[in-house]
């Protein structure tokens, strides 16, 4: 475990610089910004010309994505605002999360911000070292390495409307097929047999291969998001995207919840976006993906879901959502699932927080559900707290099914918090060292298992191209 650890932070770590240096690079795909223009092609250094009144009212507002620059890091003062287009100044709106997924627009989009041609690009990544002690007699412990890269490309195809290529991929398979130790957590499988219990499996090797095309359409625009392996219109944006999420080293026990379609191999969604709601709906695989991390699965679409966004201003996004699951998990072939989802996020003056709820219904009275709150608050330039409390009912803890408790459901609480202090190395590398604490609430017939009262803490360093 420590060799692959140490194997993925040196890859990941070169991966890193060249992203910083992506300048030079030829344009490629990437995050999404769809709901932005792109930017003008620069021009020659010169004094910034005074700026005119503008008619907002006339302005294509539906096709922006208002909060996809981080408007509170910027030095206006410095800015060629003539070589800028108004749309990325403009500072209202929503940020698109993973997938076509919606967050407020305050969180802004954090990463380095560049142009080649008529393409606008953003790249982002991280790569995050941790060591973790889970407690308890079923806590293990471990070092491990998770990371994420991804780069967005994003051009105008005429006159009203844009093209976005995303892509996002992780070392993750450099864990090994088990992942990473953490107490609660339930999901997939290491070798096609054993179902992973108290582990968090490692990501694929690609986790975003997408395009997605904008057409202006009344005070917003109609939408086609495809994807080989991308995100389908149902929960919360992914974890690992969500701002309230930024300093949380291990993945929610809720994960399966609430955003483990993150990756599904074949994803088409369509919808219409306007400034305040968004409307989509995707056709998916919803098998979830095996345990050959580094391979990519065939996409086909077998499964549904719908997701209504809301997001009434710059502080606030939510939604609501439904899809029907064929066969998510690998181990229970024969089991469908509709997942139904409700997610409430707000940020505002370096405050970031996320409210959800999930029920999966697997059939009759196989109804588990789920809620997570979790926040993140950037006291000061270097200082940052978070935390996390879920709640959930699991019936997956006891796969073998001469143990008594097999099959039975268990309703778990996790509360975790921590600290994380935050340095600057260049002008768009952070450094951030860490660590959090957790301790369970469940009943007493998991004493036996999993002792009296565990307490787990992790410590971290993270590297990241933008926050």
């Amino acid at each position: 475990m420590i060799r692959s650890s140490l194997l993925a932070a040196i890859a990941v770590g070169a991966l890193l610089p060249s992203l910083a240096a992506a300048q030079t690079m030829p344009a490629m795909p990437g995050h999404d910004h769809s709901n932005m223009h792109s930017p003008a092609k620069p021009e020659p250094a010169s004094p910034a010309p005074a700026r005119t009144a503008e008619d907002h009212s006339t302005m294509g507002h539906g096709a922006m994505d208002h909060g996809a620059m981080d408007h509170g890091a910027m030095d206006q003062s410095n800015m060629n605002h003539g070589a800028m287009s108004h749309d990325m100044m403009a500072p209202d709106g929503y940020v698109t999360g993973s997938g076509t997924s919606r967050l407020p627009g305050n969180e802004g989009m954090h990463g380095l911000h560049f142009s080649a041609g008529d393409w606008a690009l953003m790249a982002h990544g991280f790569a995050w070292g941790a060591y973790t002690d889970q407690g308890g007699p079923r806590g293990d412990s471990s070092g491990f390495v998770t990371s994420m890269a991804m780069l967005t490309a994003t051009r105008p195809l005429g006159d009203g409307a844009r093209l976005s290529l995303r892509s996002m991929l992780s070392l993750e398979p450099l864990l090994g097929r088990r992942g990473y130790p953490n107490l609660f957590a339930t999901g997939e499988t290491a070798d096609g047999i054993t179902p992973l219990i108290d582990r968090q499996h490692p990501h694929d090797l690609f986790m975003e291969l997408a395009a997605r095309i904008d057409v202006d359409a009344g005070p917003g625009s109609v939408f086609l998001y495809a994807a080989p392996v991308g995100e389908p219109a149902i929960g919360p944006s992914a974890f690992m995207m969500r701002a309230s999420a930024r300093y949380q080293s291990l993945s929610p026990i809720t994960h399966h919840w609430f955003d483990s379609t993150h990756i599904s191999y074949g994803v088409v969604t369509a919808g219409y976006a306007a400034p305040r709601f968004q409307i989509e709906a995707s056709a998916f695989r919803g098998r979830e993906p095996d345990q050959f991390r580094w391979d990519f699965e065939a996409p086909r679409l077998d499964s549904w879901s719908v997701r209504a966004s809301w997001s009434p201003s710059p502080a606030w996004a939510m939604q609501v959502s439904h899809g029907f699951l064929k066969s998510p998990e690998q181990l229970e072939a024969d089991l469908n699932e509709r997942r139904t989802t409700a997610s409430l996020h707000y940020g505002r003056g370096g405050l970031a927080t996320t409210l959800a709820f999930s029920a999966k219904d697997k059939g009759p009275g196989r109804t588990l559900t789920a809620w997570l709150a979790e926040a993140n608050w950037d006291i000061s330039r270097h200082h940052s707290i978070f935390g996390r409390v879920e709640n959930v009912a699991n019936d997956e803890l006891f796969p073998d099914h001469s143990h008594p408790l097999h099959d039975q459901r268990f309703r778990v609480t996790k509360a975790e918090g921590g600290y994380a202090y935050r340095l600057k190395l260049t002008d768009v590398v952070n450094l951030a060292l860490g660590g959090s604490v957790a301790g369970y609430a469940y009943p007493a017939a998991l004493v036996g298992d999993y002792g009296n009262a565990p307490i787990s803490y992790t410590l971290f360093a993270k590297l990241s191209l933008g926050q």
